[in-house]
């Protein structure tokens, strides 16, 4: 009978007593999957060329935009009350006579300032015109191949082999009048052949991958097989290849206009200035010395620009 009660008591007490809540084991967060980009992005912020380039390249496009934020001084009104054997006055930054003053009295400064400009546009845009035309040309070889990828590849050899500095010469000694823009057309007259082959072997190996063969047997078509699946991943390398080459078309301007090839008074650029700063190196070396300057940390920005962005995107380098 006690055995009975005892039974019953605990029965009761199961009863009345709550329920025991078992609790729920904790979720683990569910990372978002990134994309190629995503992981190039993360990778970017991390390197210190990346950041220093940028901050570079930030100035120096402010400058292009803006001149008349860091000068006041004309690049082009000469003085000869100021020599050029005259001493810099380096004591008073951004002043007028800060870095001196050139052969014909005109502020040094001013002309760096105002040259950024011409520099960075022949850049920049050789480098898109150069990339929209090797990019599509490359695309259409790559992709269609046979007969087609056999006449473009020709094509991109005879241009190929055409030494760069000497075509572009060649190109500039016909036209009259050498402005910034015939600059911009000799360089990438000559300049799309490597973006060319840079996307024709990246078209070919992304349209062997399973996506490509399942919009092709869904029927998508050509465009947007080209324009939505092979494009997208197929500039990584291209990208790459076009902002390292950016830096060489700004020196390849340089380049010319200090053999008088190039650009030509009154326009206003580094390569002009480095070319007349020569005339005065025994006795005014700062003429040549800043433009030089100048031109090397463009130059160097743009380069380790593109092999931050190399590294970023090539898998094998992480």
């Amino acid at each position: 009978m006690p055995d009975v009660t005892k039974t019953a008591v605990t029965a009761v007490e199961d009863a009345v007593a709550p329920p025991s809540v078992t609790e729920p084991a904790p979720k683990a967060k569910s990372e978002k999957a990134r994309s190629l980009w995503g992981d190039a992005w993360v990778d970017l912020r991390r390197n210190p060329y990346f950041v220093v380039s940028s901050v570079l390249i930030l100035i120096l496009l402010v400058i292009t935009a803006f001149p008349g934020w860091f000068t006041s001084a004309s690049p082009t009104r000469g003085d000869l009350v100021n020599h050029y054997l005259g001493q810099p006055e380096l004591g008073k930054i951004g002043s007028e006579g800060w870095l001196g003053w050139d052969g014909q009295g005109r502020s040094v400064y001013a002309r760096l300032i105002y040259g950024t400009r011409a520099s960075i546009i022949v850049g920049v845009c050789v480098t898109a015109i150069v990339t929209v035309i090797g990019g599509i040309t490359g695309m259409i070889a790559g992709y269609f191949g046979g007969i087609t990828d056999a006449i473009l590849s020709r094509l991109t050899d005879v241009f190929f082999g055409i030494p760069f500095l000497l075509g572009a010469m060649v190109v500039l000694q016909s036209f009259t009048e050498r402005t910034v823009w015939v600059v911009v057309f000799a360089l990438a007259f000559l300049g799309w052949t490597q973006i060319a082959r840079v996307m024709r072997g990246a078209v070919i190996t992304v349209k062997q991958a399973d996506y490509v063969h399942a919009a092709t047997a869904l029927g998508a078509g050509t465009t947007r097989i080209l324009f939505r699946h092979i494009l997208p991943n197929a500039m990584a390398p291209v990208i790459v290849v076009a902002t390292i080459a950016l830096g060489g078309y700004i020196s390849a301007e340089a380049t010319l206009s200090y053999l008088g090839l190039g650009l030509s008074a009154p326009t206003i650029s580094w390569g002009v200035d480095i070319s007349a700063g020569v005339q005065q190196i025994r006795t005014a070396q700062h003429i040549l010395l800043y433009p030089s300057i100048m031109l090397s940390l463009t130059v160097l920005a743009f380069i380790m620009l593109g092999e931050a962005v190399r590294n970023a995107l090539d898998p094998k380098l992480r």
